[in-house]
């Protein structure tokens, strides 16, 4: 490990010195890809440094300790913290080299749709959609509604958005999966608890880089929006909808008044869902690899259960509730990120990746 932390530190330092030089600046491609290796290895370079510090402190009591004298017990105690603070020290960092993720700063599209329950299930899919984006908007994300089917009674029987900023799919990514509400709804009159479903995938934003899509195998429909939305719904050809040949993906986008925009949106959702179904294909081929994480995967999967009665919310597969039902709705995840990622990060040391 401790090899590994010099070679980081030696490319920390020369990167340092490389992001001062004239001609690299000047080489905007060039400066951009350093500067994004330079912040990936700062945590981990911060993290070896202070460790470096606390060992040198800790010889520097052990030295004091072998003198003997009055000083003896002040240097012992010392010495003490110090060997506590370094295995800690080095628990994170172990915990920082494991491989990162290559999707997390990536931008994510979240799908949410109403599953078992009819109406309940599609206004649960709009409280998600609702939570997301109040959490994205406290922690400095921004959100874009890309397309929606709205229900009369005001839910989602599907909605698709954007969460744009750096790191957004590493907080995002763990909240793939089936999520069950357990509440009496509105139109229930004897009070009988009733229980549905919403899933939800997560999937990072694909560059047109990593994927090419052929206009030969794209089918490219034009209709009239339809739908609660204002005055040019239904009097404009505004709606796009894409069919991709090869796999028989549908892709339909109405929120935007101009067409272009709305062709624009429904190719970014394309492109994501075919980088998708890749990332499947491989991570079926490493199957037994998943089994020792959190999950990100499998959306049938049920992963999370809101009760509105006990006013709690359970994640199964980390086993952990958090009372405060209604906070958490109201965008209050930050906690629950944290574990799923914490959870996620020690079943893989486990597991020695």
């Amino acid at each position: 490990m401790f090899d590994k932390l010099n070679n980081a530190e030696q490319r920390y330092n020369q990167i340092e010195e490389d992001l001062s030089n004239p001609e690299i600046i000047s080489n905007q491609d060039a400066f951009t890809k350093l500067m994004k290796e330079y912040k990936s290895l700062a945590p981990v370079i911060e993290k070896y440094r202070e460790y470096k510090k606390v060992k040198n402190d800790m010889e520097g009591a052990r030295s004091l300790m072998e003198e003997g004298g009055e000083l003896y017990d002040m240097a012992l105690e010392e010495y003490k913290e110090c060997k506590e603070r370094l295995e800690v020290i080095e628990q994170e960092l172990k915990i920082l080299l494991i491989p990162k993720d290559p999707n997390d700063d990536k931008n994510v599209i979240v799908e949410i749709r109403g599953g078992a329950g009819g109406d309940e299930a599609a206004l649960f899919a709009y409280v998600l959609y609702r939570m997301y984006n109040m959490y994205a908007d406290s922690a400095g994300f921004k959100t874009e509604l890309m397309s929606c089917n709205e229900t009369g009674l005001g839910g989602f029987k599907e909605v698709t958005f954007m969460i744009s900023g750096e790191g957004a799919y590493s907080r995002f990514k763990f909240e793939s999966g089936v999520h069950r509400v357990q509440r009496v709804p509105e139109t229930e009159t004897q009070g009988r608890i009733h229980t549905s479903t919403a899933t939800v995938a997560v999937l990072p934003e694909a560059e047109e880089v990593e994927i090419e899509i052929l206009p030969t195998d794209v089918i490219i429909e034009t209709c009239k929006s339809s739908g609660a939305g204002g005055q040019h719904v239904n009097k404009t050809e505004s709606a796009i909808r894409l069919i991709h040949k090869p796999t028989g993906i549908v892709v339909e986008c109405q929120d935007e008044r101009s067409q272009f925009k709305n062709k624009d949106k429904a190719f970014k959702i394309l492109r994501t869902k075919l980088y998708d179904m890749k990332r499947q294909e491989m991570d079926s081929k490493i199957a037994s690899e998943r089994k020792n994480q959190v999950g990100t995967g499998d959306r049938s999967e049920r992963i999370r259960t809101y009760n509105y009665p006990q006013g709690r919310v359970t994640d199964h597969r980390i086993g952990y509730t958090i009372y405060s039902l209604e906070a958490f709705l109201n965008g209050d995840i930050g906690e629950m990120l944290d574990k799923l990622a914490t959870a996620d990060a020690a079943e893989k040391l486990k597991g020695g990746e």
